[in-house]
């Protein structure tokens, strides 16, 4: 069999964009697949403030930025969602869920993460009819109306102060009594008039009306009480978990699904490499995206040139 690329890099987020730049400029054959639009979580994050080189970008102005360089260079971008990825040495076979496959003579798997959700009633049903996922797709929807937040992390507190631009009043639900998120976003969310806090109450139930999301139903942890929070939608950020169940065959994962790499971005496997989210790391932050990516990329390079 002939490898149709030097490198296919899995997923198109900082990462893979960056492994682009990387591995094109070096020469090889490249390609990113990608099953969503370029960006990774670029395109669902309304402000980015903290990557070396701009006081602050908007998400997908970035992204946008960042597609536009990885493939000023050569390198091809592919549509498809992977399945599978099989290891026939000195080939990788990228299995694709429309029946077709990629090949080549490393991959580098930058597939980062998948948002993790609530698993209760109506959450499918009125997913896309008030159920989102992400606050700067969705926001502008719900103007003038009252919105949950389910989340106590840095993501769940950022997204409820973005969605106050529309919201007449954005709800934020946490399981315990302190949120996890750092103490400057606390601060910003206690100075902004439009959040309201209900503590110690989980979600049990999206309800809906004529199709569309119409409140949810939370249950006090302590007494197990349940009240009905009107609100035109819900948004849950509760957590996230790595794309790697295409991998999970292939020994190269920790506990927690997240791909064991080395400090060149390498696996156990000769020829699959991993960059960004979706590896076992301390910090994931687009800068150290970034990072992973030029590594593996040069990983990449001198394994196939010798």
């Amino acid at each position: 069999m002939d490898a149709q690329y030097d490198v296919v890099i899995l997923g198109a987020g900082p990462a893979g964009m960056t492994a682009a730049v990387y591995a094109s400029r070096a020469g090889l054959k490249t390609a990113m697949l990608e099953k969503g639009a370029p960006g990774g979580k670029l395109v669902k994050t309304n402000e980015i403030s903290n990557y070396p080189g701009f006081v602050t970008s908007g998400g997908p102005d970035l992204a946008l930025k960042m597609f536009e360089h990885s493939t000023a260079f050569g390198a091809e971008y592919l549509y498809g969602d992977v399945v599978k990825l099989n290891d026939l040495g000195e080939i990788k076979e990228i299995m694709l869920a429309d029946g077709t496959s990629v090949t080549a003579r490393a991959v580098i798997i930058a597939t980062g993460r998948d948002e993790r959700l609530l698993n209760i009633p109506g959450e499918q049903r009125y997913t896309g009819q008030g159920v989102s996922y992400c606050a700067v797709c969705d926001g502008a929807f719900f103007k003038g109306d009252e919105v949950a937040v389910i989340g106590g992390g840095n993501a769940a507190l950022e997204e409820a102060m973005y969605l106050t631009q529309f919201a007449k009043k954005v709800h934020i639900v946490i399981r315990r009594d302190v949120f996890r998120a750092d103490e400057i976003v606390q601060q910003q969310l206690a100075e902004n008039e439009k959040i309201n806090v209900i503590k110690k109450h989980v979600p049990v139930e999206v309800v809906g009306e004529n199709g569309k999301v119409s409140g949810i139903v939370l249950k006090n942890v302590d007494s197990e009480e349940q009240m009905t929070l009107n609100v035109k939608a819900v948004f849950p950020y509760i957590g996230q978990d790595p794309g790697t169940a295409f991998v999970s065959h292939l020994d190269i994962l920790d506990a927690q699904r997240y791909i064991l790499t080395d400090e060149s971005m390498s696996t156990k496997v000769p020829g699959i490499y991993a960059a960004g989210d979706v590896i076992h790391k301390t910090l994931r932050q687009v800068v150290t995206a970034t990072n992973d990516g030029a590594i593996a990329a040069q990983s990449v390079f001198h394994y196939l040139k010798g």
